[in-house]
């Protein structure tokens, strides 16, 4: 028996907010190399603070991984949102709600990294952060529950 709208759509957030980690951590770590995950406290100009940096990296996209299937284990406890629509908009929302923690916890209170240090290093923050706001409004608005339509005359089966 599926779950609940709300556990379903709980739990497309939570699947949501892992992939966005790893989103962030492939794009902005890996392929584009802007930051580490403790790029902002530990240097990565030594082998040493590169080697710091890369074991962050790796705990950062262990715990990703562990929301993630976290997340798949709620899909499959309690169903999903009504649709597929639904399910992608929790989706979404989780992701903008990781770029708007990680990028005021990570980014602003705590400095632990910038998206892209340097010049301009405020505008790519607040960039990310517009990002998420963006992702999070679409992703609740995709994933509101919709109208039921109303019964067919004659489809009751009397």
């Amino acid at each position: 028996m599926p779950g609940s709208y709300a556990a379903g759509r709980a739990a497309g957030i939570v699947t949501g907010f892992g992939l966005g980690g790893f989103v962030d951590g492939i794009v902005a770590h890996q392929i584009l190399g802007w930051h580490h995950m403790l790029s902002g406290w530990v240097t990565i100009e030594t082998e040493q603070g590169m080697r710091t940096n890369m074991i962050g990296d790796g705990i950062f996209h262990l715990l990703c991984l562990t929301v993630v299937v976290i997340g798949l284990f709620l899909v499959r406890s309690n169903g999903q949102a009504s649709n597929g629509t639904q399910f992608i908009g929790a989706l979404l929302a989780g992701w903008g709600l990781f770029n708007l923690l990680e990028g005021i916890v990570d980014h602003q209170i705590l400095g632990v990294h910038h998206v892209r240090p340097g010049p301009n290093e405020l505008l790519f923050d607040l960039g990310f952060l517009t990002v998420g706001a963006i992702l999070l409004i679409a992703g609740l608005a995709l994933s509101r529950p919709t109208p039921t339509r109303p019964a067919v005359a004659g489809a009751s089966g009397r």
